[in-house]
C-alpha cells in the first residue's frame, strides 16, 4: 500500500485499485497522538510515583519510548484511515 514510509502508492500492486485519491491528511497524526498519549500518561505516572527515577533519566526513557511508539503507529494508522475510506467508498473510491 505504501511506496515509502508514509507515501501511499498510486495503485495497489495486487488488485490495481487506484489509491491516489485518498484523503488521510492529518487524521493519522491525531490518532497517533491520542493513542500514544493515552498509553504513556498512566505509565509515566506509575513509574514516577513508584520508582522516583531521576528526572533526566525518566525524560530520556519516555521521550525515546514515545517517539518509537509514534513512529511504529503512524504508518499503520495511515493505512487504517485509507482502508476505512476505501471500505466506505469515500473521496472517489469505488467511483464508476
Amino acid at each position: 500500500m505504501f511506496d515509502g514510509y508514509l507515501k501511499v502508492a498510486e495503485s495497489c500492486p495486487v488488485c490495481a485499485e487506484e489509491l491516489s485519491h485518498h484523503r488521510a491528511d492529518d487524521g493519522p497524526a491525531y490518532l497517533t497522538i491520542l493513542i500514544v498519549g493515552h498509553l504513556m500518561a498512566p505509565f509515566i505516572h506509575i513509574v514516577f510515583t513508584r520508582f522516583r527515577p531521576e528526572p533526566m533519566v525518566m525524560a530520556t526513557i519516555f521521550t525515546v519510548t514515545c517517539v518509537a511508539l509514534s513512529l511504529y503507529l503512524l504508518p499503520r494508522l495511515k493505512g487504517l484511515v485509507v482502508g476505512i475510506q476505501w471500505a466506505r467508498r469515500m473521496h472517489g473510491f469505488g467511483a464508476a
